[in-house]
């Protein structure tokens, strides 16, 4: 089976003996900490280097078993309120907001990301939502990137009508190109922007380590939200984390894992080009992260996808995420070069569109 479902790293992204000598290096040091109970908001040493890294206070941040579960944390304040959301979004928030009940409220998006003047007429009526839930950059599941101007324009929007906005940012180091956008978090620094984003991409997604950055007073709140939920959270894997940063690992590892991404990235793209080209189809053409967002207009990727399937392929339709039919997300992140130039050609075959090339 050639998976364009997983998005997750190929195996030889995961700096595996380092994480090995990491945590037993961990483990000799500071085990009696780590191996019991500690702080709700996470292991103190990787709070320190987080907010350095962030340039903020170690009490604006707060560390969690990845960041989903610091965004179930959030979602549960919510209730039943309004969240909006992006259109398409990732399929994991919006399963927890259904299972508790939010009033989701998606807002479209096009090539440069979301569109403000859509969320501004949301913001306009009916009752302000609880919060924007938003992944501006290389975004899953279209690997889109939220232009510099909207960003701006949305930072602006939410000053306005008093809105928290989640930034969800796992993705943005895992760039292959280009100059980075500021992000919202900095951009209004801090006041109504809540900052997500965790080792998963960057590291290995196993550790489970996530993190936020946040005003204070939230923090406490979350803080009281997690110990009621697992008292403290894994600090084996957050002090394994910070013997890899502290060891200088970070960068070097964070370049191969650029590296070893691109290849895979360019290989999708060219496959689709190749494949696809001139037959109204159309596709992303991400600068980093994970995704492919591929748009066949008049096709039910579901429909296909059960095709597929039986030919040894496999992806996420984007009805998942949000999206319409005819669309489907595709990850580049975890088969090999070899399988995408394999795959895509086997995929564009069961598109009705490639008949016509």
């Amino acid at each position: 089976m050639i998976s364009f479902a997983r998005g997750i790293p190929a195996p030889e992204c995961l700096p595996v003996e380092e994480l090995a000598e990491c945590a037993r290096a961990a483990l000799l040091r500071d085990g009696h900490t780590i191996l019991s109970y500690g702080s709700p908001s996470g292991y103190e040493p990787l709070r320190e280097w987080i907010a350095e890294r962030h340039g903020v206070e170690r009490d604006r941040v707060f560390v969690t078993n990845g960041s989903l579960q610091g965004f179930v944390f959030l979602a549960r304040r919510v209730g039943g309120g309004r969240v909006v959301v992006e259109r398409p979004t990732y399929d994991r928030p919006l399963k927890i907001l259904g299972d508790l009940g939010a009033d989701v409220v998606p807002v479209a998006m096009d090539d440069e990301g979301l569109d403000p003047d859509a969320l501004e007429s949301v913001l306009d009526g009916g009752d302000g939502p609880a919060f924007l839930y938003t992944i501006p950059t290389f975004q899953n599941p279209s690997g889109l990137t939220l232009s510099t101007e909207r960003r701006r324009r949305i930072v602006d929007l939410a000053r306005d009508h008093d809105l928290l906005v989640l930034e969800d940012d796992p993705y943005s180091l895992v760039r292959f190109e280009g100059d980075a956008e500021p992000s919202l978090f900095d951009l209004d620094g801090g006041d109504h922007v809540v900052y997500a984003s965790s080792f998963s991409k960057t590291v290995a997604p196993g550790i489970r380590v996530g993190y936020f950055i946040l005003e204070p007073e939230l923090r406490r709140e979350l803080e009281a939200a997690s110990t009621s939920t697992y008292i403290t959270p894994g600090l084996v894997g957050q002090a394994t984390v910070h013997e890899f940063v502290s060891r200088g690992s970070f960068e070097s590892n964070l370049e191969r894992v650029r590296r070893l991404l691109r290849e895979r990235r360019d290989a999708m793209l060219e496959a689709l080009e190749s494949a696809l080209a001139g037959s109204g189809a159309a596709w992303s053409r991400p600068r980093g992260g994970y995704f492919v967002w591929l748009d066949v207009p008049g096709t039910d990727m579901r429909e296909v996808l059960d095709r597929a399937t039986t030919d040894g392929i496999t992806f996420v339709p984007g009805t998942d995420f949000g999206g319409d039919p005819a669309t489907a997300r595709l990850a580049y992140s975890f088969v090999s070069p070899d399988e995408i130039r394999e795959g895509i050609p086997r995929l564009a075959s069961l598109l009705p569109s490639a008949a016509t090339l």
